[in-house]
């Protein structure tokens, strides 16, 4: 039997549904680890299959660095209700740093790179995670650094 407690920490861990997290943890016999990996192996199948829908809403983010590097980054998404949600806001903010501080050449190359807050993740992999959250596609658009 798996305890509401377990519930409600690895939904809190990775922002999936109450259901999702229940019959994660049932089917790895409570193994939290295991649930956790499950959970964001499932996040991202989801986010492979939001891939193709239309992402005609989002935000535009703008950081500057120290007054010496400055950037603006479009982050799209499907509604206004997620572009407004914390999550998405919190990846738009990052994906500004990330670009400030790695300066890629090409959203492609943005894709690739190692998140800067966690050598072991991706670019993409934060996406993802972020698609998995809000249920909703999410796409880079276009973005410009500038520094002094």
């Amino acid at each position: 039997m798996v305890e509401a407690r377990d519930v409600q920490k690895l939904r809190s861990l990775t922002g999936a549904g109450i259901m999702e997290c229940k019959k994660a943890l049932n089917e790895v016999q409570g193994d939290f680890e295991k649930a956790v990996s499950l959970i964001k192996e499932r996040g991202l199948l989801k986010a492979e299959t939001k891939k193709d829908r239309a992402a005609n809403s989002g935000v535009i983010e703008s950081y500057v660095h120290n007054e010496r590097v400055g950037v603006l980054v479009q982050l799209h998404c499907e509604t206004d209700f997620v572009a407004k949600s914390a999550p998405f806001k919190e990846l738009a903010h990052n994906l500004a740093m990330q670009i400030a501080a790695m300066a890629p050449e090409s959203d492609e190359l943005l894709l690739k790179q190692n998140y800067i807050r966690d050598e072991g993740t991706t670019v993409e992999a934060l996406i993802n995670g972020v698609i998995a959250k809000v249920g909703e596609n999410i796409k880079v658009g276009k973005f410009i650094r500038y520094e002094i």
